[in-house]
């Protein structure tokens, strides 16, 4: 089966289909540092480039790509889907990327449309599920959790799988066969927690320098190494392959926040007493709570964001004082070593953050193939 993927970032949700069996043709994002990443890694077709400018130009772009492509994937920004209580979708002028997503798919005419979003869209998924139907699209939304998959994270979010109604039969039933798939994947995925994340990787500190993202040394790390050193998770994202490792560098830290960073314990916040005499907001708990958060190793991973582009105080490394690198972030999203961020050093984070856990997208893809 061929695929497109658009708003594909750096290529999680493109990688895990292709680890499934799905020939990736062709990929978009309007950001070039992703695309950058993405074509260094699967050194194929990729237009930098604004969907709304595509579709102005009457999506000349996709031209040949008619009837041909079995599926369309993606996750298009969606920043208006927290009013859907008050609005519909349709009506918020901020959601034009996604009726570009439903342009180009009625422009294509794929087989299957997969759609992943945030689980804010929950609260408007029975329209969107209809604008796909008045396309010729009959599906279902549904919520995962990538920690079900055997990702140590705790991350949920939102997908639609839909069909086009002219060539299949029986949606519904290949809909629940689709679900019981899923099932039965979760019911073979091994628990996996961050520690089996993190493992083998290079101790590190912090960087005590600003404006040093490009220094490397053994203190600090370096953007490329190697290691030997592997586990039953890290053989799941790396498919038994041991060598490079890339992007493994911390970041800068304050002296205050190093010293929070190492006082405080595994699991707790900012309102822990153990720093309570470093926090200059006291008087405003309830809104800088979450300002600190130590991950506990024993436990799934919080939800990797775009965010720890700012900062990693609510990712401090369970047994260090740092914040995670780009590299354990994207461990825990199931990247494999080998796929290296380029761009700055913040679009690392960014990139990982935005992406769709390769292991689940596997997961996704093995199961369409199997009721398509």
């Amino acid at each position: 089966m061929k695929s497109i993927d658009l708003f594909a970032g750096c290529g999680g949700l493109s990688l895990g289909m292709k680890q499934a069996g799905i020939e990736i043709v062709l990929a978009s994002d309007f950001k070039d540092y992703a695309g950058e990443t993405y074509q260094n890694f699967f050194n194929q077709d990729f237009i930098v480039e604004d969907i709304l400018s595509i579709e102005q130009n009457n999506w000349a772009k996709f031209n040949g790509f008619q009837n041909k492509v079995h599926i369309i994937a993606g996750g298009p920004p969606c920043q208006g889907f927290s009013y859907a209580n008050r609005q519909r979708v349709k009506d918020d002028p901020r959601n034009k990327l996604y009726k570009s997503f439903l342009g180009c798919i009625n422009f294509i005419k794929p087989d299957i449309v997969l759609m992943e979003n945030v689980r804010g869209i929950k609260n408007i998924a029975t329209h969107i599920v209809k604008e796909f139907h008045d396309i010729g699209y009959i599906g279902e939304f549904f919520q995962l959790n990538a920690k079900d998959f055997g990702i140590p994270q705790n991350r949920e979010r939102v997908f639609f799988l839909l069909f086009n109604e002219q060539r299949f039969d029986q949606t519904d039933k290949r809909l629940l066969k689709f679900m019981e798939l899923l099932e039965e994947k979760k019911s073979k995925s091994d628990p996996v927690v961050l520690k089996n994340a993190l493992y083998g990787l290079p101790k590190l500190k912090a960087k005590t320098k600003k404006n040093s993202t490009t220094f490397e040394s053994k203190e600090n790390g370096f953007y490329e190494i190697k290691s030997n050193k592997s586990n039953n998770y890290l053989e799941l994202i790396n498919g038994f392959k041991k060598g490079k490792i890339f992007n493994h560098m911390a970041r800068y830290n304050n002296p205050r926040d190093i010293e929070i960073f190492s006082l405080l314990p595994q699991g707790e916040n900012s309102l822990h007493e153990s720093i309570r005499h470093l926090m200059p907001y006291k008087t405003r708990d309830h809104i800088f709570k979450d300002k600190y958060f130590k991950l506990d190793e024993n436990k799934v991973c919080k939800t990797i964001t775009a965010h720890m582009s700012f900062d990693c105080n609510m990712y401090i490394h369970p047994t260090q004082a740092r914040g995670l690198t780009p590299r354990e972030a994207a461990r825990v999203q199931s990247f494999p070593d080998n796929f290296e961020f380029m761009g700055s050093y913040t679009k690392w984070y960014e990139q990982i953050g935005n992406a769709v856990p390769p292991i689940l997208a596997k997961s996704i893809g093995e199961a369409i193939l199997e009721v398509s």
